[in-house]
Formats: C-alpha cells, structure tokens, sequence
C-alpha cells in the first residue's frame, strides 16, 4: 500500500512538472498601448470594472482565473491556469504590487486588481526575456539608442540602452525599463537620441483669455485624393506587410505620422492611428479596422492633422470625473467603481489654480473635447503644454513657457506648484497635464470647489521634486517605499523620536491611522506629520490629560499605544481532567 502511494505521488510530481514546462515554453504576449495584441486570449481585453472581493491566499474561482491570466499575459506568472489562489499566485500578486507601486501584501485587493485589469507592462531588467523584451529593443532601435540583435534577451546592450534613454529624459539612469519609463518610451513623445533636446512643434492652439479658443488651421478645407482600397483585414501592434505600409504612407501624407515606412505596425504606428482617429470622430483604439481604413482610403471629407476635428464620440459610460480642490491645490481623478459611480481614486495631482485676485471658476463644468498640444497666452506673452478646455475661460495645462521650447519653462511657475498662481487655469506638472491631455475626454465633469477641508498632508506628500535645470524637468528622486501595512490592535513601531510638524515615516503613519481609528484626525493618511496631525495629537492630548502641545513624545505614543504595548498575562495553564477508569465487571462464577 504505501509503495503504490509513493508511485502515485511520482506520477503526479511528474505531470506538475510537465505542466509547468509547457507553460514556461508558451510564447510571453504583451499588452499593447490599446491593451489589445492579436495574440491573446479574450479575456485580456475585458477590463473587470465589477471587482466583488479581494482575493488572497486560499480564494478560488472565476475570478482568481480572470487575475492569473491577467498576470500570466503580462510575464508575471508561470503557473498552472486554476482558478486557485496559492502560493504562486500569492508571489506573482507581490511582484506585481511592487513594479507598480502599491503596498506590496500578495492580497489582490481593490486598487491591485484595477490596476491589473488595465495594465500594459511589467518592468523588465537583466535577464529579462520574452516577446516584450523584443518590443523593447525593437523600439530602442526606433529611436536609434540600440543596435544590437533583437534576440528578446535583456542583457548588457539593452541594459546601456535604457540608461541612456533614461537620462536624456530626465530620468534616473538604472537600465532597469521600469514601468514609468516603459510608458515613455512607447509614447509618441519619445525623443530619438540623435534630436535636439530643445525642439518642439509650433503652437497650435491661441488662447486669449476669456475669448474662444482658435485653433491653428480651423475651416482650412485640404483636399485629399480618395483611393478606393478595399478593407482587407484588421490591423493592430504586431502587424507586419505592405498593407501596412499603404496605412504608414497614408498617415504621413495626411500629417499624422513621421515616422519610417517600415511596414511594421508598433507604437509609433499605433499613436498615429489613435491621432488620425481621434482627428476624425472615431474610437480611438489604434487599430485599424473597417471604419478606420474606410475613413483612410475611402472618404473624400477626411480630416488631416491641419482641419478641424471631427467630434469625438463621447464614451459611454464616462470613465471619469475631477474635482479641482482649490483650498489643498489638488486635482483628484476617480474612476468608476462597481455600481457604476466615479468614486474611486485612480490619481492626484499637485496643481496651481487661480489666484484670489484671479479665481478659477467655482462650479461644475463639463469638457468638451477640445484640446491642443501647446497654447498661446497672448495677454501674458506665455505659452503650456497639453491644453484641456474645462469652459471658454479656463482650461488644465502645464506649467508655463516662456517660448514653444521645452527648455524655457518659467522656473517660477513650477516652484509655485501647490499655492495659487495663475489666472484661473489648472496648472500641472507636465506629466500629468499629459496624463489629462491623453486620458480624460468630451463629457468628463469637473468640479472646481473651495469648501473642502484643509488637508496639509495631502498637499506636501504630492509636491513636486525640485527641478533638474539640465533638462528642466523633475529631478529624478529614488524609488518610493511601499505604504506601510497598519494592524488594527497590532504593535506599533518602536517608540524612537518625538514626532512633529515636517516628521515623516512609517511611526507617523500608524500614528496617523490609530488617531483617525479614534475619531481624531480626518486628513489623508501620508505618512507625513504636518498641520492636520498636529490638531489631531492636540485634541487627544487635551482629552487624556496630557500636554496639549501637538507634538507626539513619548509619553503621548505610549498613551496612544496603551493597549497594544500592554504585556498580556499569560492565561492559566489548563488542568488535565482526571479521567475516570472504570473498573470491569466481575463475571459471575458458573455455578
């Protein structure tokens, strides 16, 4: 018995191994910038806005199917498709966390599984491999910072080759293709290496003021040849061939692509497609189907990159809304939850509004779709980037220029991030004027208000790094730790220093979250000890009889811990209950 239960176990470490194999040889598929490849299965294109638990170690089901398929797309898990949450999964989950910044549990709560469910990449290093690694060098070869073999094997050339990326972009010089830098190198804004930093396109947009905005070329018809191409098939990232060609050939003739006709379809293909599109009133996904080849080869009122746009076909539903928080400088999106409301934070932003002499407008607005990609202020001599229109008076865009070049930011525009300072626009960083520029579209309700609560904490944890005058963008600053895991009733951090206004770490973090648990502090948990905290560890103290100076010591930490730093009495060691024996019956003698 026990030899034919060893031979069982053989046979089934055999299979698992072989199953793990197989998996291990299938091709890796990335995700493409309209998270779409032709290439993977179905449910890499459905975007799970009904999340209706968290999955940890032990769930199972269809659910923790959907999440090992999603990481297995993106390189993060090998394992057996189950539907079962165990260790492997548990493991992918916790690299996963870790290249896109999140609190790195293994549990796939809320925000990890939005934020898989949309991901594109996962963060590729030395000794990465796979069909994103070709991607990879398949664009550094775009952009002519690599030129060696597209052998899918992230060695030293790739490794030199994302370093020099990283620092003509301002970015810190790892070779590591993180995920930020990832989503700039796939972008259109992508600089070739052999370009001058300083270029930039000629403004497209005149703003002055309260007036409508004038677009560059607006009413200008262009007449353009119709081809008559039939549609022969579909065309995304990874399409290859003279078909390709024709579209590549097409974009350029209409202004949208200027790129090389290769006849190969990748990011810089797919960015003008998305372009033309959005150009001419159609979804704007990047692939070229029916509409979009008809709208190309066959349509004799096609708009170029020099008419008017065509209206963009309003999302349904809106995937989000902003609300413009003037008294904490803050502009906060939210993304849908699952009954549908926008009431999840998908990001925030630092950002200048109005100053008091010059209010941004107080009310709920809703956009129209018109954007530019730089705007004139001829009232004030200055130009931004990535121009948002919230109504005919204001719009969200970048900090300030004082030419179309990238290298002549006004310094001041950006070091009063975070206060008031502009003319009643939405100042922002430039990445996340971007982020705006490319992400939130015609219907989109913003509200601009100044009746929430100071939160100073807040507002410091999302100031800006200072600015690197070498390429006038952000400094590159290292890598964020993740978010502390705070335990309700656990033990709290040893008690080390005094924590006061400026104080920043995990000790103020818990301190924060146990306040907050007892009804004092109702700022947003940072991390950071500032204003907000300070009244918080104020109202405690006066309520506990201790020095109401807002300044958590030692004696106020250990009140606050009382009961989480108490030693526990060791409960009674039970007692064996004495087992009683019964004494067997005697037979009765045979008589």
């Amino acid at each position: 018995m026990r030899k034919k239960k060893i031979l069982l176990l053989l046979i089934s470490l055999v299979l698992f191994a072989s199953s793990v194999m197989a998996l291990s040889e299938n091709e890796t598929h990335l995700v493409s910038d309209d998270g779409m490849d032709s290439g993977l299965p179905e449910t890499a294109n459905i975007h799970s806005s009904v999340i209706q638990r968290v999955l940890q170690y032990g769930a199972e089901g269809e659910d923790v199917l959907f999440l090992q398929t999603r990481l297995q797309e993106l390189g993060y898990y090998r394992g057996n498709l189950s539907g079962l949450y165990r260790e492997g999964t548990r493991e992918a989950i916790r690299v996963f966390q870790k290249d896109y910044r999140l609190a790195v549990t293994g549990v796939a709560d809320e925000l990890t599984q939005q934020t898989l469910s949309t991901a594109k990449y996962r963060e590729l290093a030395y000794g990465s491999s796979g069909e994103d690694v070709k991607a990879l060098q398949t664009r550094l070869i775009e952009l002519k910072y690599y030129n060696g073999k597209i052998s899918g094997n992230y060695l030293d050339g790739s490794t030199s080759a994302i370093g020099t990326f990283q620092k003509r972009h301002g970015l810190s010089s790892t070779g590591r293709a993180d995920i930020a830098t990832q989503e700039l190198l796939y972008s259109s804004y992508a600089q070739a290496k052999d370009a001058s930093p300083a270029a930039s396109p000629s403004p497209t947009v005149i703003y002055s003021g309260d007036e409508e905005v004038v677009v560059a070329g607006d009413g200008e018809a262009i007449d353009f040849e119709v081809l008559n191409k039939n549609y022969q098939k579909k065309l995304q990232r990874g399409s290859t061939g003279k078909i390709v060609k024709d579209v590549q050939t097409r974009l350029t003739e209409l202004g949208f692509y200027s790129g090389p006709i290769s006849g190969n379809y990748l990011n810089q293909t797919t960015d003008a497609v998305k372009r033309f599109q959005k150009y001419n009133g159609l979804v704007s996904d990047g692939v070229t189907g029916t509409d979009t080849w008809n709208a190309l080869f066959n349509d004799a009122e096609v708009v170029s990159v020099k008419s008017t746009p065509r209206p963009t076909p309003m999302p349904t539903p809106i995937p989000y809304s902003m609300t413009v928080d003037v008294n904490n400088q803050i502009v906060t999106v939210y993304g849908l939850n699952e009954e549908g409301k926008h009431n999840v934070v998908v990001r925030q932003m630092i950002c200048s509004t109005g100053k008091k002499a010059t209010p941004s407008d107080v009310g709920d607005w809703v956009l129209d779709g018109r954007t530019a990609r730089w705007c004139y202020f001829p009232a004030y001599g200055s130009h931004a980037q990535y121009w948002t229109r919230i109504n005919k008076s204001i719009a969200f865009h970048s900090v300030i220029y004082n030419s179309v070049n990238t290298m002549a930011l006004s310094i001041g525009s950006y070091n009063a991030l975070g206060s008031r300072a502009s003319h009643g626009c939405i100042r922002l960083l430039v990445s996340d004027a971007l982020w705006v520029y490319e992400n939130v579209g015609k219907g989109t309700v913003v509200t601009i208000t100044e009746k929430l609560p100071r939160d100073e904490e807040l507002n410091k944890s999302l100031l800006p790094p200072p600015l690197n005058r070498s390429n006038m963008l952000p400094r590159s600053t290292p890598q964020p730790t993740p978010k502390p895991v705070y335990i309700s009733g656990g033990v709290p951090p040893q008690i080390t220093r005094n924590l006061n206004t400026g104080v920043v770490g995990e000790d103020v973090f818990w301190l924060q979250m146990k306040l907050k648990e007892l009804g004092y502090y109702h700022g947003s948990v940072t991390g950071g000890y500032y204003s907000g905290t300070k009244e918080a560890v104020k109202a405690y103290q006066k309520d506990n009889g201790l020095k109401a100076d807002g300044v958590a010591g030692k004696l106020t930490q250990e009140k606050l811990y009382e009961k989480e730093l108490a030693t526990p009495t060791p409960p009674p060691t039970p007692q064996p209950t004495p087992v009683v024996i019964p004494t067997p019956e005697t037979s009765p003698s045979p008589t």
